[in-house]
């Protein structure tokens, strides 16, 4: 099909969803909310494909002017320079409506999971997990996102051994599913007497949270176990069995809660958590041919394994997957910046859809 039919046949599409949302027939609430995020979704692709064909009319129409030999020539030169301003737009709008027809990641607009561990560098490591946690809470905080810390291991230094955290909002996956990976830091630590540049990282993964619609679990699939809290130094938390740790038999996953003094806060916490991780598990087992998969980007926690490195001394954050460097890293880590790094990732995953789809 070309590419005027394809867009001919989404305008009718949009069109019938329209009407049907407007006709009054009786619709069921769960047929009538996909009808309408159906139309939603196909309404930005339609608003380009309208601005496409008003320009592809006026090409053709100046053309038929230029071409006119009784055409006044005022009417000729007008003529021409609408000729050249269409025939600048059609490029961008082209790539913009390929852009928009590329296939959707159904998780993109879903909330999410950041789950952020110390890798190699010990205290420091631990240090820098705690940093990349403020930074993400104030990218959130930016966007008008919800950020909440689930659970968290803190290291005796400071920052953490490991935390999770949940981040509800508009389109939280899309934006930040390109951080998974391992982090890493070079800069003087606090505890460096002799003012040498260490390196550390930490590794960040970033899971759609799921529904329970989403992920279907069996209660026999489960084991849940019961058990004291404990705190830093084995000083206990409270004197109630209140943590929880949830396994997932058929896939192996386990994940303990034990933040709150609640049971029952506990297990739904872990469940939450849980949700999110089988089902990035089964995302990457259906796609698992993917360059994105997620047990390739989080890697060891080693440090030759990075797809972002963070310089203090030369104040300069680089993305070693786009070859991208930045010279403001303050404002990347302390203040959350981290638009341009987002959207030049976001760039490059399309560029790289579109010329596989090309092939």
């Amino acid at each position: 099909m070309s590419l005027d039919a394809t867009l001919n046949s989404l305008v009718t599409k949009h069109k019938e969803l329209g009407e049907r949302l407007s006709s009054g027939d009786k619709i069921d609430s769960r047929e009538f909310a996909k009808i309408s995020k159906e139309y939603a979704s196909l309404s930005p692709v339609v608003e380009k494909i309208s601005e496409y064909q008003i320009v592809q009319k006026n090409i053709v129409e100046s053309q038929e002017i230029i071409d006119d030999a009784d055409a006044d020539a005022d009417m000729q030169e007008l003529a021409q320079e609408e000729l050249q301003e269409s025939n600048t737009k059609m490029p961008e709008l082209e790539q913009a409506i390929r852009i928009a027809l590329l296939p959707k990641d159904e998780a993109d607009e879903k909330n999410a999971i950041l789950e952020i561990r110390a890798g190699t560098g010990g205290d420091e490591a631990a240090l820098f997990g705690g940093d990349l946690l403020n930074m993400y809470q104030r990218y959130a905080d930016s966007r008008g996102w919800k950020f909440e810390i689930i659970s968290g291991s803190e290291a005796e230094m400071g920052g953490y051994k490991e935390v999770s955290a949940s981040i509800t909002g508009a389109n939280v996956f899309q934006r930040l599913k390109y951080e998974s990976g391992v982090h890493r830091v070079q800069r003087v630590p606090a505890t460096e007497t002799q003012g040498r540049v260490h390196t550390s990282a930490a590794t960040v993964a970033v899971l759609p949270e799921a529904e329970e619609v989403d992920v279907h679990i069996e209660e026999k699939d489960l084991r849940i176990d019961i058990f004291r809290a404990s705190g830093p130094g084995g000083q206990s938390v409270n004197t109630t069995d209140s943590a929880v740790r949830i396994t997932h038999i058929p896939t192996g996953i386990v994940v303990s809660q034990q933040d709150e003094k609640s049971q029952h806060k506990n297990r739904a916490k872990a469940m939450k958590v849980l949700l999110a991780r089988i089902y990035e598990y089964e995302r990457n087992k259906i796609a698992s041919e993917r360059a994105a998969d997620r047990k390739s980007q989080i890697g060891s926690g080693d440090r030759s394994e990075r797809i972002r490195t963070y310089n203090y001394p030369q104040s300069r954050v680089t993305d070693h997957r786009i070859n991208m460097t930045l010279y403001r890293l303050d404002e990347i880590i302390n203040g959350g910046d981290l638009e341009e790094l987002v959207t030049a990732l976001t760039a490059e995953d399309q560029a790289e859809k579109l010329a596989n789809v090309s092939q």
